[in-house]
């Protein structure tokens, strides 16, 4: 079984996964004794260390590989390269830049693949999210505000996860700043009750809202467009002001924060934030999620 959108996991599967992380949570201990790649082209910190620290509490054993130091960097196709991976390991948790090149590795590799973020999709953070967020609230009737870049690939899982669970979701970003829609279809066929709303007005989509979201406004492989990008989505900062609109809001971050960017230390820090916890959950969820694929070879 190979989870590379978060729309790979039906809410029964999402409910399975959700289901073994309270009883990991809970000090039940299972066994996944087998080998995990790690095969990374992007920096990493909490996905990578989340997935090392998870494997080996299962009583399994991992390997990290930076593609910079591969053949892949001389020439070997990513083909080729998935077809050895998949020899030696039972999972590869990808971090690739193109979606398109986790597509190929699950179809060549006879190994397991998860997506651990691509340019379009980063679902085992989604799972972690909502996860997070089912503490706080009856997930059918909660609401989520995803503020500044909408159109991020922690924006498209979260709304893919979401929308299983008939959420309410709002996407605050710059006028003509434009969401994924194919996400967003798919999202709409996940669940005729799903809510999702479309605005450059942060009063209007924070209004009411259960959780507050954001995330870096300059994503890994962006780096040319940073300083556009800061202008851009400079109003949509993540501060005292917008959280006066939505007061009882909790506020949620992937991580790495820039702080005094997307959001302020004062909020990132502060007593509704909810960030820390959303991070040791990554955690919890990647051990859940080693545990759930490793009895669906579907």
């Amino acid at each position: 079984m190979h989870i590379l959108s978060a729309n790979d996991l039906s809410l029964n599967d999402i409910n399975k996964i959700f289901l073994i992380a309270d009883q990991i949570s809970s000090g039940k201990s299972f066994k996944v004794k087998k080998f995990l790649t790690l095969f990374f082209e992007k920096p990493s910190t909490r996905t990578r260390l989340s997935f090392e620290v998870a494997i080996a509490r299962l009583g399994g054993s991992s390997s990290y590989i930076d593609s910079s130091t591969t053949h892949m960097s001389r020439g070997e196709s990513i083909e080729d390269t998935s077809k050895i991976l998949g020899l030696y390991s039972d999972f590869i948790a990808a971090r690739l830049y193109n979606h398109k090149d986790i597509k190929t590795m699950a179809e060549y590799s006879s190994a397991q693949v998860i997506n651990s973020l691509t340019d379009l999709e980063h679902p085992t953070q989604a799972l972690a999210d909502v996860y997070t967020m089912k503490k706080y609230k009856k997930l059918k009737s909660g609401k989520v505000a995803f503020i500044g870049d909408i159109a991020a690939n922690t924006a498209n899982s979260l709304m893919l996860v979401a929308s299983k669970f008939g959420m309410k979701i709002s996407l605050i970003g710059p006028k003509k700043y434009n969401p994924n829609s194919g996400i967003i279809k798919i999202a709409e066929e996940n669940n005729k009750d799903f809510n999702i709303n479309i605005t450059d007005s942060i009063k209007e989509g924070v209004k009411d809202a259960d959780f507050i979201y954001t995330d870096t406004f300059v994503s890994m492989g962006q780096e040319v467009e940073a300083e556009n990008r800061k202008k851009l989505f400079a109003p949509y900062q993540l501060n005292s002001s917008v959280l006066k609109i939505a007061p009882s809001a909790k506020v949620m971050h992937c991580l790495p924060a820039h702080r005094g960017e997307e959001i302020t230390s004062d909020i990132l820090d502060g007593k509704q934030s909810i960030v820390w916890e959303q991070a040791r959950n990554k955690l919890i969820i990647n051990e859940a999620l080693l545990v759930f694929i490793s009895s669906n070879k579907k």
